[in-house]
């Protein structure tokens, strides 16, 4: 949308400089070829031998009755081939001029299409800082022999007064010149510029391309880059050019680029910041169902397994065993005396007790695929899948040995620390028929442990189950 306001800005800009150029080019073409009708009727009456022929002041009412008085034109003047002064329109008498000959001057002029002469901006002789246009046409007799020339002025100021007041913007500019590169009037006003040839210029290189159109450039006077719309004057020698800078062209564009920037970084933020809320609150709930999920699974003391999800994975990875025809062993851990630990030591004390013996157990259990689990009270069971009986008597004992190693003060224990008896049981027996077979072995084997003088590791070989009890 941007790019699209961006093409119609510049669209509407072409648009504008171009009718202001028709202007100019209508209200020039006007005045020139209103100046150009007395200059013909000058030339025409100056080639009648019988108009010449008459008294002076009959001949100069003859001559110049239809000739233009306007504010920016100058007197009409008729001078021979060799530059002696016949007549003028403002009734001074006629002298000899060596100024120019007819023929030197219309060399210096350029020639339009309809016989008119239009000469560089050149300063009045008399009238000193007046500047103006010549204008000349050509004398010739009914047999075409030239005898002299018809020349008239146009004022600068006229194209000063033309363009003044228009509406342009800052740094633009407005410039008619002609098309051998004479300068001839520019808005800002520029009086050193004026008359001065600008043809090895870019710029007048993108004015003569065509007879009318538009390009950028940057111009060599002011150095300010603008948009040049230009259109030459049919049958006349001159370029009207309007030049708005790309500055004024585009600074509404800008002022909506900047609001579009604005709008765009607070819809940005206040989305940044909804993404933030909502993956903020999103992190809140996962932390939430996480612990959730944790407090589900986990026990809340010693942070292993808690009972339940010790059943669901005991059921699972008793049903692979089978499947695979894996081996799979159970230790069911007790703490030693542990009743008589929290009566002589307090509650708190058995808690860190509790989490002390936890820690230790799971460090004890490296194996990625293995479970530990606190099965209630003091009593602590570890699943290890794909081990055998030998395998999970070395586990048995290194939890054994780390317990005793803790060095937990237990004044109401033989050695005088804490301990842990261990009771290990193996899926591989044949007798054992489903996943609770092999908690009751592991069971049977601690209370064996126990039996045994505690601070050991037992497992029974011939486990009955009907004979749990």
């Amino acid at each position: 949308m941007l790019l699209a306001s961006r093409a119609d800005a510049f669209s509407h800009a072409v648009q504008n400089s171009h009718n202001l150029t028709l202007v100019l080019e209508r209200d020039i073409q006007r005045s020139i070829d209103l100046y150009d009708l007395s200059l013909r009727a000058v030339s025409e009456g100056a080639g009648d031998r019988q108009v010449m022929a008459l008294p002076t002041a009959l001949r100069n009412r003859v001559l110049f009755d239809r000739a233009a008085t306007a504010r920016y034109l100058g007197s009409i003047t008729l001078r021979t081939t060799n530059g002696t002064l016949l007549a003028n329109s403002s009734r001074m008498p006629p002298t000899h001029d060596d100024y120019r000959t007819t023929g030197s001057l219309l060399a210096d002029f350029q020639r339009t299409s309809g016989g008119l002469y239009i000469g560089r901006p050149a300063q009045l002789p008399l009238e000193r800082g007046t500047q103006i246009i010549p204008l000349a046409r050509a004398v010739f007799s009914p047999e075409g022999q030239l005898l002299g020339s018809v020349e008239g002025s146009l004022s600068l100021e006229y194209f000063k007064a033309l363009t003044f007041g228009l509406s342009i913007g800052e740094h633009g500019s407005v410039v008619i010149a002609e098309t051998d590169g004479t300068l001839i009037a520019r808005l800002p006003d520029s009086p050193t510029n004026i008359g001065k040839n600008f043809a090895k210029t870019s710029v007048f290189h993108g004015l003569m391309a065509g007879p009318e159109g538009y390009f950028v450039d940057t111009a060599r006077i002011d150095g300010v880059r603008r948009l040049y719309v230009y259109r030459r004057l049919a049958g006349l020698p001159l370029i009207v050019s309007v030049a708005p800078s790309l500055s004024v062209v585009y600074a509404e564009w800008w002022e909506r680029v900047r609001w579009f920037g604005i709008l765009i970084l607070i819809f940005t933020v206040i989305k940044a910041t909804g993404t933030l809320l909502f993956v903020r609150e999103l992190r809140r709930r996962q932390h939430a169902e996480a612990l959730l999920e944790r407090m589900a699974h986990r026990d809340s003391l010693t942070g292993l397994e808690n009972r339940g999800t010790f059943d669901e994975v005991l059921e699972r990875e008793w049903k692979r065993a089978r499947r695979d025809e894996k081996e799979l062993c159970l230790l069911f851990i007790d703490i030693d005396r542990f009743k008589a630990y929290n009566d002589h030591y307090g509650h708190q004390a058995g808690d860190v007790a509790l989490r002390s013996v936890a820690k230790q157990i799971f460090a004890c259990v490296d194996r990625r695929g293995d479970h530990v689990a606190r099965y209630g009270g003091e009593e602590f069971v570890v699943i290890l899948p794909n081990t055998n009986e030998a395998g999970a008597i070395l586990i048995a004992e290194r939890i054994r040995s780390a317990i005793v190693n803790l060095s937990i003060a237990h004044s109401q224990t033989p050695t005088g620390f804490l301990t842990v008896s261990i009771g290990v049981s193996s899926a591989t027996a044949t007798n054992m028929a489903c996943a609770e077979d092999l908690v009751n072995a592991a069971d049977a084997a601690l209370y064996q442990a126990k039996g045994l003088g505690r601070n050991c590791i037992s497992m029974v070989k011939n486990f009955e189950p009907a004979l749990r009890s």
